[in-house]
């Protein structure tokens, strides 16, 4: 039966409402009784934007996920915290918990970053690639060509919410409208305040009081303990742990750098240490059996809680590190290690990006024991290897102490006497007992010796005229006073500058004093001292009793610690029971002397090889034949 043209028009004129309502009315369907992960396989598709691996989500790729995604869904749970090292798949964990809410339990979503620059990136190689390549969710999330878009890159709208993305500096997008889900990336990389508005994450938090069935989740890499904010988010839940089960006991253990054994070659191109690394094995905690990589990644592992009595308080919090990961091998990450030794900036980010541990700027160093324990007997005075030698003094109201510190190349150092005169710093006696340290000829086994090519002398204390008196008298055996000062952007050493030299109120001249940027040589030395194989910077200190407790007990005097009442934060204290810094002092004057001195150490090795007989003699060139010279004109021009 045909319809009449009244009856045409009133059919489409439905199809059209029902079209307009459509969006509306899907925020009103319940969701779907599924998990995070059965969405995630269900419906969800990597992007080649941002994944190694294109295509479906596949859960046993990276099985650690499936707890922490499913806590999501679990209604007793209302905030999950996620510590996780790189290459673990965590950027996918939001992804999915921030599909998975677009798609099946809508409600408006604030997603923040460190800062607007990080949002607006994350939004365009992350969120928006996943929305064009699942289906379920380009169909809701509004075209972002359309002229009445709701999908910009820091809002995409869908039915039942609003995606809203901002960095934690926007006190205004924390602090305003009810939302019922937050999530928050890289936490420790926040401000500490939005604005005056105050905590970022306390302003966001307190944006979901409204919402009965609110979520909230934190992920980042961790940082510095004692002030990471994920440390402490992590401590307020179950705290759980990732552990592999082991194939020889059957105990579950989570793999730690420590339990990894391996061996490594260093060769050295065009002056370069280049490493490779072999025989990679697990050591399992228990009982001591080993175990290959690919052994310990098919085992099977669960997440095994420390507090599981905070789930009750429906928070839920999991600790994983990169040694589990599907792409980043054992190997790649030993030898990320290998080349940071010595390097602190590099060294904390394999820490907490690879070892998925907080960076402890004294825990990881070396106590006074195990320091003792690391001496070694040298032959001679020098031991081979040195090529340079430099001394550090340190003032004080009745004496000097010393140290002279042998260079060598590519940083290694070896401590070479360590002492202390007795004695007012105004007192010319003082003086001559430092002469015969500096004027000294120290020698190797062979008989061939090295003097010291540079003294620094620390002009602070109570004694500064006097101090820059006596270093000028010094001069011709390279004896500089120096005066140190703090601060993380003070470079370690400047050009000298003249300096007025006043002993009661009478000007006896100049002096050349150098400025040294003091926070800088202090971390050199811990960098240092955090090298465990002889070679590149690895400190080596003698046997004897002038490198004993007292001398390592003042070389670890100091540590980094943060205090964020301070415009530079990050500032250098004395640990209780270490009052005396003196040692750390004098190497630190040591190591500037040599930065300052720009020595050529491969013309001081070549001219040592030569007295020894060792070095190669160049092959003679041929001699030119000669040319018959030209008569010059006779000129008057004296140029």
């Amino acid at each position: 039966m045909m319809m009449t043209r009244e009856e045409q028009a009133a059919k489409q004129a439905v199809l059209r409402l029902n079209k307009a309502i459509a969006k509306s009315i899907a925020g009103f369907i319940p969701p779907a009784d599924l998990t995070v992960t059965e969405w995630a396989e269900q419906k969800r598709r990597l992007s080649s934007e941002a994944s190694a691996e294109p295509g479906p989500w596949r859960t046993d790729r990276t099985p650690y996920l499936k707890e922490p995604m499913d806590s999501f869904t679990d209604p007793k749970v209302r905030r999950v915290v996620l510590v996780a090292a790189s290459q673990v798949g965590k950027s996918e964990f939001i992804n999915n918990c921030i599909g998975y809410v677009i798609d099946e339990d809508p409600g408006s979503i604030l997603f923040i970053q460190p800062t607007n620059g990080d949002a607006k990136e994350y939004s365009k190689l992350r969120i928006a690639p996943m929305i064009r390549d699942c289906p379920t969710l380009r169909k809701k999330v509004s075209d972002p060509k359309s002229r009445d878009s709701g999908n910009t890159v820091m809002q995409k709208s869908y039915p039942g919410g609003i995606l809203t993305m901002c960095g934690s500096t926007e006190a205004h997008a924390l602090a305003s409208k009810p939302i019922r889900y937050v999530f928050g990336d890289e936490r420790d990389r926040w401000a500490l305040s939005a604005g005056n508005e105050g905590d970022p994450w306390d302003l966001a938090q307190a944006r979901q009081t409204t919402f009965f069935n609110a979520k909230a989740v934190e992920v980042s890499t961790p940082t510095i303990k004692n002030a990471s904010a994920i440390e402490a988010s992590y401590a307020q839940g179950t705290m759980e742990r990732w552990k592999s089960k082991c194939p020889h006991c059957g105990g579950y253990h989570e793999i730690n750098f420590e339990d990894i054994r391996y061996t490594s070659e260093k060769t050295i191109v065009s002056k370069k240490a280049v490493y490779a690394v072999k025989d990679i094995f697990y050591i399992c905690p228990g009982c001591g059996a080993i175990s290959s990589e690919g052994d310990m990644k098919n085992q099977p592992a669960k997440w095994v809680a420390e507090n599981p009595a905070a789930y009750a308080h429906g928070v839920r919090s999991f600790w994983l590190n990169a040694f589990v990961s599907a792409w980043a091998t054992w190997e790649s990450i030993i030898l990320k290690y290998l080349y940071a030794i010595g390097k602190t900036k590099k060294l904390q980010v394999v820490y907490n990006t690879c070892f998925g541990k907080l960076w402890e700027n004294r825990g990881d160093l070396e106590d006074e024991d195990s320091m003792l324990a690391r001496r070694e007997d040298y032959d001679a005075e020098l031991p081979d290897g040195v090529l340079a030698l430099t001394c550090g003094v340190d003032t004080q109201d009745n004496r000097l102490e010393y140290e002279v510190v042998g260079r060598g190349h590519f940083g290694e150092n070896w401590g070479i006497q360590k002492g202390i005169i007795m004695g007012r710093p105004d007192a010319d006696s003082t003086w001559l007992a430092l002469d015969d340290v500096l004027t000294h000829t120290y020698t190797f086994a062979d008989g061939l010796g090295l003097n010291i090519s540079r003294t620094f002398v620390d002009e602070g204390g109570h004694f500064t005229q006097e101090v820059r008196l006596q270093c000028r008298a010094r001069e011709a055996k390279k004896v500089f006073a120096i005066k140190g000062r703090g601060g993380p952007d003070v470079p370690f050493t400047a050009p000298p500058r003249k300096q007025k030299i006043v002993i009661n109120d009478k000007f006896l001249g100049f002096g050349w004093a150098y400025l040294l940027g003091v926070d800088s040589g202090k971390q050199m030395v811990m960098d240092n001292i955090r090298v465990q194989t002889p070679g590149s910077n690895y400190s080596h200190f003698p046997r004897n009793d002038s490198y004993g407790d007292a001398y390592f007990h003042g070389l670890l005097s100091e540590h980094l610690v943060y205090d964020t009442g301070k415009k530079q934060p990050w500032v250098w204290q004395i640990i209780p029971g270490h009052e005396r810094n003196e040692t750390l002092d004098c190497r630190v004057y040591a190591n500037a002397a040599f930065a300052s001195l720009g020595a050529n150490l491969d013309a001081i090795d070549l001219r040592l090889k030569e007295l020894r007989g060792q070095a190669q003699k160049p092959t003679p060139k041929p001699k030119p034949a000669p040319r018959r010279k030209k008569k010059q004109p006779t000129t008057t021009d004296e140029w």
